[in-house]
């Protein structure tokens, strides 16, 4: 029991103990000792290390809650630029999804439409195509022809607004009619004015318009050799 314990409980040790008394008291003072335990010199120290690890730890947390408004605040401003940017191009893509669809069907309508308008950067995009002669309908509605042929007008959308320098298609008309092969032809050619296309196609139609012609042919079994043709040396 320390002093101030004694202090509070008002106990008070007479002046004169008989030598009975004065060792029992000594015990009983020993025993209460004995269970407070070793003394911990080194308390005051730990305490106030604990003092200055508890305040560190304190400014670092503030400086992460501070650094995570401010990263808060980045992504939320790229949001807004991302969607802005995303909006102007999905316009820019619409309108010229509507104008190659109806010159690659010979009319009729197409669009595209958001899920969710306001989330642009999340939500869905529906095709919607109206071939002329059939209602409105959603792309998984269409014939199979018809399924590659809108692809390919959004295709050439994209790339009339964010053109890339090379474009490599494989087997793209292989499920096109003759009259759509046309269609698509002229409409690759006006693309590879300004895009190189590398294409694979079995369609003669679709050669016809290529400038070089690559090709693997097996003159002897099990060897293959590739040619090349260039189409200017045979055009009269």
């Amino acid at each position: 029991m320390s002093a101030e314990e004694a202090i509070a409980r008002n106990l008070s040790i007479p002046a004169c103990l008989s030598r009975e008394d004065a060792q029992s008291e000594i015990k009983n003072l020993r025993g209460q000792l004995e269970q407070l335990g070793p003394v911990n010199h080194a308390a005051v120290e730990d305490s106030r290390n604990l003092a200055e690890r508890y305040h560190f730890l304190e400014e670092q947390l503030a400086d992460l809650e501070s650094a995570q408004e401010s990263l808060s605040e980045v992504v939320r401003e790229c949001d807004r630029v991302c969607a802005k940017q995303f909006t102007q191009t999905f316009e820019a893509i619409r309108d010229e999804f509507s104008e190659i669809f109806q010159d690659v069907f010979g009319g009729g309508t197409a669009d595209l439409v958001l899920d969710d308008p306001g989330n642009p950067l999340e939500c869905g995009v529906e095709i919607v195509c109206q071939p002329p002669g059939k209602k409105l309908a959603s792309l998984t509605l269409l014939s199979g022809g018809e399924k590659a042929l809108a692809a390919i007008a959004l295709l050439f959308a994209i790339m009339r607004v964010k053109p890339s320098p090379v474009c490599v298609l494989d087997e793209i008309d292989s499920a096109l009619d003759e009259a759509n092969v046309a269609r698509f032809v002229e409409l690759l050619r006006d693309v590879s004015r300004s895009v190189q296309v590398i294409i694979v196609t079995h369609r003669k139609r679709t050669m016809e318009c290529a400038d070089t012609l690559f090709g693997v042919t097996m003159e002897e079994s099990g060897v293959s050799k590739v040619f090349s043709i260039r189409a200017s040396d045979y055009r009269l």
